[in-house]
């Protein structure tokens, strides 16, 4: 990007993402939340703009866009649905990492569907018992001959039931994070099985289930990256995993704040529109300086992440925990706006609250942002 600009380039992405926001998503997402619909053809077709593959290389079929045009994809997608666009989001994790560490063979042989989103992935590091402390996992990769046979569960894993493929990180080896590798499992190997679809406060257009593996055969060819690596690849996918979390909140926030201008100058109290009270003004004026500040942030921290910056993972901890904690503050200030309205299904507010609530919690709890940024700050 130029400085303090977006390029032409950059614009028509922005563009292109919310003409097909504007098309696709934000007609159909109240219907998506209310009756828990998983919008897999809508998904495809955001494939076709390439959406499906946006950080892959060029030579596997993808777009190779940098991490700024992927969050500006993430937030126009975000303004008519968070929860799809997180799901999107989540595929490009797992999808740039097996192009970014897998082999030719494991990369001939997913990559050209993941690309255009007839086989979809999942992440899946969390289990029942390691959440925040993800190094201590425990699912088991013993290998036998050309197979690691896996047992374990994973928690928390958007797509999970859905999806074909599971990027999966397993203990090959010693406690901790240098023991973990990451495997491609698919769906249908035999002791793949997947819990009850999880009863969720928002993100009600994805399913979310466990992930349990008893005593499946992996093939050692659909490793990714070398024995012991895999926790350093997760936490590479979740650098930009972050910040495409943030740029879901910023697009869920500003489409609160736009849509609490609209309201605030239609309704009336008092014989004047709501907009024209002063303590109306300066709370969307504290709105949209919040939102314009996290969103700044944000798009460093993805330019950053582009150029493989040393302090890279800093300012994605950073731009996450500013833009998903600004962007559900946003929401709640947009709810308050409407008053008892806000809080009907009949507006939207009330999705983009419960569906932007998850934000500071997933791809590391926003306390663990800070832990990340107070240990850089610190080190000697």
């Amino acid at each position: 990007m130029t400085q303090f600009d977006l390029t032409d380039d950059q614009r028509e992405i922005q563009d292109l993402a919310r003409k097909f926001t504007a098309d696709r998503i934000t007609p159909n997402a109240g219907e998506w939340d209310e009756q828990h619909i998983f919008p897999r053809d809508t998904i495809k077709e955001a494939a076709e703009l390439g959406f499906g593959a946006i950080y892959v290389s060029e030579e596997s079929g993808g777009i190779n866009l940098g991490r700024l045009e992927a969050a500006l994809i993430m937030e126009a997608m975000a303004y008519g649905c968070p929860s799809t666009s997180a799901f999107i989001s989540i595929h490009n994790m797992a999808s740039w990492m097996i192009d970014r560490f897998g082999s030719a063979e494991v990369k001939g042989k997913y990559l050209p569907s993941l690309v255009t989103m007839d086989a979809i992935a999942s992440y899946c590091l969390t289990e029942p018992g390691s959440g925040s402390d993800a190094a201590a996992l425990k699912t088991r990769a013993v290998r036998d001959g050309d197979d690691y046979v896996v047992t374990g569960t994973k928690q928390f894993i958007s797509g999970a039931g859905e999806n074909d493929l599971y990027v999966t990180m397993v203990r090959t080896g010693e406690e901790g994070p240098k023991g973990i590798s990451c495997l491609v499992i698919e769906k249908d190997m035999p002791g793949v099985s997947f819990g009850a679809n999880e009863r969720k406060l928002g993100w009600h257009s994805q399913p979310t289930r466990q992930v349990i593996l008893e005593e499946v055969r992996v093939p050692v060819a659909n490793r990714v990256g070398g024995e012991g690596e895999g926790f350093r690849i997760a936490m590479m996918g979740l650098d930009g995993g972050r910040l495409n979390i943030g740029a879901c909140s910023l697009g869920g926030a500003q489409r609160c704040l736009d849509e609490a201008i609209g309201y605030t100058r239609d309704r009336k109290q008092f014989g004047t529109a709501v907009s024209d009270f002063q303590n109306t003004q300066f709370m969307l004026a504290d709105m949209a300086t919040d939102l314009e500040a996290a969103r700044a942030l944000l798009y460093l921290a993805a330019a950053k992440v582009t150029a493989n910056a040393p302090d890279k993972t800093r300012f994605a901890a950073m731009a996450k925990r500013l833009a998903t904690d600004t962007g559900s503050a946003v929401v709640d200030r947009a709810l308050q706006l409407h008053g008892g309205y806000g809080y009907l299904m009949d507006y939207p507010i009330e999705r983009f609250w419960r569906d932007l609530r998850v934000h500071s919690i997933l791809e590391g709890t926003n306390q663990v942002m800070r832990m990340i940024v107070g240990r850089e700050l610190t080190r000697q």
